[in-house]
């Protein structure tokens, strides 16, 4: 039987690529007597969505990507969860890979429990994975189990609630055993520790303690669950996925612990009266089923075919174990796909929405870039017809064309993320592309002033052409732009024929002697000639790029390669490394910094050359067990040396 008036909460799995979050993940909904579905989603880059009753309860259950350069995709889960659970590995070492995720939660204010896996393997002691994963969270993390050891092999655990011990038994749930005696300090040392934690936040507790006087389980059970809703704790537990350990005691603690969704959406703001309200978290574009908007159901019901904000709702889908069924209409907390939501961004709240407020995190900047190019200009129409729908699904990703190198340049969080967009490309939606790194915005200016004369004189029969200019052509300060100055006296250049002069002289510095733009240059028109039958607006632009094309190459030529400011953010542990790798690329360090909010994090300040950058991503994930990253803004142009100067001159006189 279903719990009365039950709206189905919703369970966001978190954790670092490689924690055994996916596992743990299955191994609820096999709890919950539900066989996993595949063929729904598309495959593990993206949330997989499942909803199943345990124990008469509706739950949404939420496998997110574990991958950093799918992070985005997690977080925006969160924005809609009411828990969080991250998954972390036994042993201090790894911990630090869960800390951009512990910084999420915080950020997010989302309940979370932290079930570290894997426990079967522990190598030392669960306090020191708990002490390094409280570095990278201002929220206190609780331990609720203590770990047995038998001969030195986790055989079970101790709740520090109940203060009962349980044995794991692989494929089926924990039973009851006696305390060990050799337990019975560390028990308590450890509820002790959870008990200060929890009077930090209630004076009738704290006042309990000082006067020794011990609260009922039922009060501690309380008080933790409160300051877990709350945000101002987070409880511990332990267990081994692939082994069904923890996996009953995970399930009662969500029961206990998870926020309902009327809980969650008063959190928010969401007023009880009113219309639908719902937020769109995900956008897929799915085939034969058309564009579906998955959404939370902050205020219900919702039914097929109702008009929200204007927007006609084409169908509702629910996924009971993963599969995807139609409804016929959505409730308060459910997690559905909404049909034909057309013009419905990722992130939209559509309802009443009144003073609720349900944030969204923004995209990341992108730090990978690819262009990318059919391999039959055919296909030209349907690529952009693919990129539109994908960049709909995934906002991490960043579409531009380059209107001076005239690339299509797909920006996103990794080349394996943007690899994958192109296998998309070409499975989804049958375009085949070609993929390299996206071109320089070298440029060239000059060192010295030239002083040219040039004249056009032609007769072909008829009307001639005739023009004569005699141009100053100078360097300006860095960043000052092109400036055209107008020195005719006397009329030796007719008025109406100087403009085109000026806009001849600034086009012929799109291209100059490396195959660059030319900049930061001042062109002056001092004297010059002209016939009154054969000169014309042509003739003087013919003139002038003449006058142009020569004196460039004696006016001492010089490269310029964009410079960009770049903060890489890493684990204070790393900062060397992350120096090591910015001098190797050529980076001026500016020195570093606290990150702010991130305890044992530094930001490195320094100035790179832009192609520099390009795969720059790759190695600081390399060197930092994935979690370093970086931005990035245009900072100024500088002279280009070496081999960058070289190559690139090569390539833009191609």
């Amino acid at each position: 039987m279903l719990h009365p008036q039950s709206h189905a909460r919703t369970v966001a799995f978190v954790g670092p690529y490689g924690t055994g979050k996916s596992t743990l993940f299955e191994a609820m909904l096999a709890a919950a007597g539900h066989t996993l579905k595949r063929g729904v989603e598309r495959g593990g880059n993206d949330p997989h969505i499942a909803s199943c009753v345990f124990m008469g309860e509706f739950w949404t259950l939420i496998d997110c990507p574990g991958s950093l350069e799918f992070a985005h995709a997690a977080h925006t889960v969160l924005a809609v969860a009411d828990l969080a659970v991250l998954v972390c590995e036994a042993g201090e070492e790894r911990a630090a890979t869960a800390a951009t995720l512990l910084h999420a939660l915080d950020a997010t204010a989302t309940p979370y429990i932290v079930f570290i896996n894997r426990i079967d393997m522990l190598d030392g002691q669960v306090r020191d994975t708990l002490h390094a994963l409280q570095e990278h969270t201002r929220r206190p993390l609780v331990l609720r189990q203590v770990p047995i050891r038998e001969s030195g092999t986790v055989t079970g655990y101790v709740d520090v609630v109940s203060e009962r011990a349980y044995r794991y038994r692989r494929g089926a749930p924990s039973f009851v055993i006696g305390l060990p005696s050799d337990m019975r300090a560390q028990e308590k040392e450890a509820k002790a520790g959870l008990m200060e934690v929890l009077a930090d936040h209630d004076d009738a507790l704290l006042t309990q303690l000082v006067e020794d006087i011990t609260p009922s389980t039922t009060e501690i059970y309380e008080r933790l669950h409160q300051d877990q809703a709350d945000g101002n704790v987070a409880g511990v537990l332990l267990g081994a996925a692939d082994r069904a350990w923890g996996i009953q005691r995970l399930w009662k603690a969500l029961r206990h612990d998870t926020p309902s969704a009327a809980e969650t959406a008063q959190h928010h703001g969401v007023a009880e009266a009113g219309g639908p309200l719902v937020q769109v978290f995900r956008t897929l574009n799915a085939g034969h089923s058309g564009r579906l908007s998955w959404a939370r159901i902050w205020r219900g019901p919702v039914k097929d075919g109702a008009t929200i904000d204007g927007i006609r709702v084409g169908g509702i889908w629910k996924v009971p174990a993963g599969e995807q069924t139609k409804a016929a209409e959505a409730n308060t907390g459910d997690i559905v796909a909404l049909g034909r939501m057309e013009g419905v961004a990722t992130g939209a709240v559509l309802g009443d929405v009144g003073s609720a407020r349900l944030p969204f995190p923004p995209p990341p900047a992108p730090v990978f870039s690819l262009s990318i190019v059919t391999a039959d200009h055919k296909d030209d129409v349907r690529l952009s017809t693919a990129l539109k729908k994908i960049v709909e699904e995934d906002p991490a990703l960043e579409i531009r064309q380059d209107a001076e190198s005239a690339e299509t340049v797909l920006g996103g969080q990794g080349e394996i993320h943007l690899r994958g967009v192109i296998e998309r490309i070409a499975t989804a939606y049958g375009v085949k592309v070609t993929a390299q790194p996206p071109k320089v915005a070298f440029r060239e200016t000059i060192r010295r002033k030239v002083h040219q004369h040039a004249r056009l004189k032609r007769q072909t029969g008829g009307h001639g052409q005739f023009a004569d200019v005699t141009l100053d052509v100078g360097p300006r300060e860095r960043g000052a732009g092109y400036k055209f100055v107008d020195k005719i006296v006397g009329g030796a250049v007719p008025r109406n024929y100087i403009p085109a002069v000026g806009e001849a002289a600034e086009e012929a510095l799109h291209k100059g002697v490396f195959g660059y733009p030319v900049v930061d240059v001042e062109v002056t028109l001092t004297d010059g000639g002209f016939h009154a039958v054969d000169s014309s607006d042509m003739a003087f632009r013919t003139a002038t790029r003449m006058a142009i094309a020569e004196a460039l190459p004696t006016a001492e030529p010089m490269l310029l390669e964009p410079i960009h400011h770049v903060t890489i953010s890493v684990p204070s542990d790393y900062t060397a490394a992350a120096q090591r790798l910015l001098t190797g690329r050529r980076g001026q360090i500016l020195g570093y910094n606290d990150r702010e909010g991130w305890p044992h994090w530094n930001d490195v300040q320094a100035l790179v050359p832009q192609a520099e950058l390009q795969d720059m991503i790759v190695e600081l994930r390399s060197l930092t067990m994935g979690l370093g990253t970086y931005v990035h803004d245009f900072e100024h142009l500088a002279e280009a040396h070496g081999a960058a100067a070289q190559a690139a001159v090569a390539s833009g006189r191609k």
